[in-house]
């Protein structure tokens, strides 16, 4: 086995993309659904697992899109295996696409990479002057909220939780509300309280939506409320998702949740902005694009920065050929 990879990180978290991996169906969605049983599956294992990777890897595989309305299509994933919404990895996929060239872009303007996804069809809006990015900004898919106020009992007390899809379905509430604050050196707790809660209401009937293939809860988004800026609220959060891996970003579908959220409860208004900060300091800016019968468009802005480029490869004799993790 041998596989090449560009590495890129958004805001922290990595984002392995990986070309010519063999997967099939008519859509990325039923794609995914091959994958996670398929022959992709044990190049997610090879190039996500240690000795190649670690248990906070995440990269996506890039696949045709649906139809030709899209640039490409990509399968996310994880450890654990493959998810249906990745903002931070939208974000790293349209610099990689204007970077590289797969996407003809304006050198002092705005270029729309347009990506198919488990969830739907997304956009990397990519804005260039003097042909450096200055920024990208992620449109996500519709986002709104399942439910509010579910009372849960947990190992910190009860809690009251709120439901939000944001491309996979959040759970999501404050830190303080289990005695924490999103601070690195409280990570081991986040990732504990995170956990228990993502599998308390993985089973939960608002968490159970009408394509079944985006039911269930991805993760946990635990907040710090810091108070207003001039431009709107400021918060940051620390997103626990597949089964205890920590995003070092803000979290992409995880803002958006964010923003679909604190819409529906008038906290964040039209032509606001939600700063949102990640456990390790980093940026996300998001904002209500548009308004839709059931919830919002947000938008989220970020940077990618490219790390470098890998040839993995499947040493002969090699006793771990699937990778292990230590979580």
């Amino acid at each position: 086995m041998r596989w090449s990879t560009e590495d890129w990180h958004t805001a922290g978290e990595p984002f392995r993309i990986v070309e010519g991996v063999p997967t099939h169906g008519s859509t990325v969605a039923e794609r995914r659904v091959e994958a996670i049983t398929g022959e992709a599956d044990a190049v997610r294992r090879f190039l996500c697992l240690e000795p190649r990777g670690h248990d906070d890897m995440y990269g996506g595989f890039i696949t045709p899109p649906d139809d030709d309305g899209a640039d490409f299509g990509v399968l996310f994933w994880h450890k654990d295996g493959f998810s249906t919404a990745c903002g931070h990895g939208t974000i790293a996929l349209g610099a990689w696409a204007v970077r590289t060239g797969r996407v003809p872009s304006d050198p002092d303007g705005e270029t729309a990479v347009t990506i198919d996804v488990p969830s739907g069809r997304v956009q990397a809006l990519v804005r260039r002057s003097g042909g450096a990015i200055d920024e990208i900004v992620f449109r996500n898919v519709e986002s709104q909220v399942l439910e509010r106020g579910i009372r849960l009992s947990t190992s910190r007390g009860e809690v009251v939780v709120d439901l939000v899809f944001g491309g996979a379905v959040y759970a999501t509430l404050s830190a303080a509300s289990v005695s924490l604050e999103v601070t690195p050196q409280n990570t081991t707790e986040l990732i504990a309280v995170g956990r228990e809660i993502k599998w308390a209401l993985n089973d939960h009937p608002a968490a159970q939506l009408a394509d079944d293939r985006l039911s269930g809860v991805y993760g946990t988004i635990l907040f710090d409320d810091l108070g207003p800026t001039d431009d709107g609220p400021w918060q940051r959060n620390v997103t626990v998702f597949a089964d205890g891996e920590v995003d070092r970003s803000p979290c992409g579908s995880g803002t958006a949740a964010r923003v679909a959220l604190l819409a529906a409860s008038g906290e964040l208004a039209d032509g606001e902005t939600l700063t949102h900060d990640s456990i390790v300091g980093t940026r996300f800016h998001a904002r209500i694009a548009e308004r839709t019968a059931s919830g919002v468009i947000p938008e989220v802005r970020g940077h990618a920065y490219r790390v470098g480029t890998s040839t993995f490869e499947l040493d002969a004799g090699d006793p771990l050929p699937d990778g292990f993790s230590l979580r």
